[in-house]
């Protein structure tokens, strides 16, 4: 069997490596919650921006549009978020956390908060940074 030679590290890999890490000191409390990554996913961006329209909640939270109707179905369902149609387009639909599901968000912000802390500290706040500069510089520029 032949190998093939690459001469770089393999970023795809590293970078789910890295997702998996940080989010295995999250997913405890998520589970704790019944919630799973997608449904955190979809809190974390109604936290952060209030009721927002579907198709930016998909961008947003990068779940595909059919796979977000049954995220968002299960989550109405568990009374952690409404959908409305929105006031000025009756054909989109706009969601919104619940009182139960900004509480959620409240409770679970703290953990996920103390371990960006805690990150923090470990790599030094200048480190952390940077990462945060690198992510954003390729993500922009791997945007068509």
């Amino acid at each position: 069997m032949r190998s093939t030679a690459f001469s770089h590290r393999n970023l795809p890999r590293l970078l789910l490596q890295a997702r998996e890490a940080v989010m295995g000191h999250t997913r405890p409390s998520l589970r704790e919650h019944a919630l799973s990554d997608q449904q955190w996913r979809v809190l974390r961006v109604l936290g952060e921006h209030g009721a927002v329209e579907t198709g930016r909640v998909a961008r947003e939270a990068f779940i595909l549009g059919p796979s977000l109707t049954g995220v968002l179905a299960r989550m109405e369902r568990d009374g952690l978020i409404a959908r409305s149609r929105d006031p000025e387009d009756q054909r989109r639909t706009v969601v919104e956390a619940t009182a139960r599901g900004h509480q959620l968000v409240t409770q679970l912000s703290t953990s996920i908060e103390a371990h960006y802390v805690w990150m923090e500290e470990a790599m030094g706040k200048e480190k952390l940074a940077q990462l945060y500069q690198l992510l954003d510089e390729l993500i922009a520029l791997e945007q068509p």
